[in-house]
């Protein structure tokens, strides 16, 4: 008896242990309650709970890693293949928004307003997160843009200020100002203008109305060199000195071309000596230099410009042209693809200027890298030597 007690005993003992084992040390001890049975179905309530809430935490899991990984539709609206800096910037751009992961919506406009209005109308309907845009007149976009506003839509200008719209909330670009300064800059020097008595004769050149940079870029080329056209050290023989009497629509080669070509039949065609031309980029130095070769006879002028297309790095080594901004694109490509991935993962994208660039609805958050300059002396390092071009390239 005492032997089938004692058995007894140990089964339960031993049924207890094992209980309590699976339990991992936190359930009660085992009953043989009525309640047992009643408590089964909460236990099991319980367990299904459990289940959907770590699925659920499970897939928000998943979208969390898949935005930090990347993930999404970038629309990518540029003005313009006619000008070799934009087709760079979009391929840049596209390049490393898909190596960061994104679907990239590239369209290039043609320097037509109604299709790029067109074109970011059907990247908002296929679904766009983040709109990276070069406009071409960057007052005629509110009405698209307000569409990306109301559907969630951030809305990043690259390069070019978006004007008189609420719904920009990022610039990305380089800073402009400085552009046109040091093209002022380089003139003051190989002019020796703070010593020399002069006068010098110069022309001026600048970019297309509609984009807001151009006037940023003679702003910045006439603080620098106004104070010598006011006291008579710089002379425009052409009298073509404000802003609307210098600017070329669309930065078109062919326009500049054609006004030099007017500026040197009344003003230079008798032997009198040009000494610079100030250009605020390639485009329009290409059409100055054009003019000049078919037109003058003079010593050549200093010529500036902006972006060192390949063309007028041929110029610059040939001594056509004086010297070209250089504007990295790969470095403003990389700094708007960290912008769209901050802004995907619902962050603040990094910016550098909070004060400059107003475009009529309030301060638009900026980031801003430095250009420097490229000339006969450095542009192997720049160009070459950084893998920009190869030598291949400007032979």
């Amino acid at each position: 008896m005492k032997k089938k007690l004692l058995g007894a005993f140990l089964s339960v003992a031993m049924t207890a242990s094992m209980l309590v084992g699976c339990g991992g040390g936190s359930s009660a001890p085992a009953t043989t309650d009525s309640n047992e049975t009643t408590e089964a179905p909460a236990a099991e309530e319980t367990k299904e709970e459990t289940t959907e809430a770590a699925a659920e935490e499970t897939a928000e899991t998943t979208e969390a890693a898949e935005t930090t990984a990347g993930g999404g539709i970038v629309g990518v609206a540029m003005p313009t293949k006619d000008l070799q800096r934009w087709n760079q910037d979009g391929a840049n751009m596209q390049q490393q928004l898909e190596a960061a992961g994104y679907t990239v919506d590239l369209q290039y406009a043609s320097n037509d307003i109604a299709t790029q209005v067109s074109q970011i109308e059907n990247m908002i309907s296929s679904g766009a997160q983040v709109l990276v845009i070069a406009s071409i007149d960057g007052d005629s976009l509110g009405t698209v843009l307000a569409q990306a506003k109301e559907a969630g839509i951030s809305v990043i200008a690259y390069d070019r200020l978006i004007m008189n719209s609420d719904a920009v909330s990022y610039y990305a670009t380089f800073d402009n100002y400085m552009v046109g300064t040091k093209q002022g800059e380089y003139i003051e020097q190989q002019l020796d203008l703070k010593n020399a008595d002069g006068p010098f004769n110069i022309e001026i050149f600048t970019g297309d109305p509609g984009d807001n940079n151009a006037r940023f870029f003679y702003g910045g080329a006439m603080d620098v060199l106004r104070p010598y056209i006011d006291e008579g050290k710089l002379v425009v023989k052409s009298g073509q000195v404000e802003f609307d009497e210098v600017a070329t629509a669309n930065w078109a080669t062919e326009t500049a071309q054609s006004r030099m070509d007017a500026i040197i039949s009344a003003n230079y065609a008798d032997g009198t000596k040009l000494d610079a031309v100030l250009c605020s980029n390639d485009s329009t130095a290409l059409g100055a230099t054009n003019s000049l070769e078919a037109n003058y006879t003079g010593d050549w002028p200093i010529i500036t410009g902006q972006d060192c297309d390949v063309a007028n790095v041929k110029n610059m080594i040939a001594g056509k042209q004086s010297m070209s901004i250089f504007k990295d694109t790969r470095d403003l490509a990389a700094k708007t693809v960290e912008m769209v991935d901050a802004i995907m993962k619902g962050t603040e994208a990094p910016v550098n200027d909070t004060e400059t660039y107003d475009n009529g609805t309030g301060v638009i958050p900026s980031y801003l890298c430095e250009p420097v300059f490229a000339d006969i002396n450095n542009y192997k390092e720049l160009l070459i030597d950084s893998g920009y071009y190869s030598e291949s390239d400007l032979q």
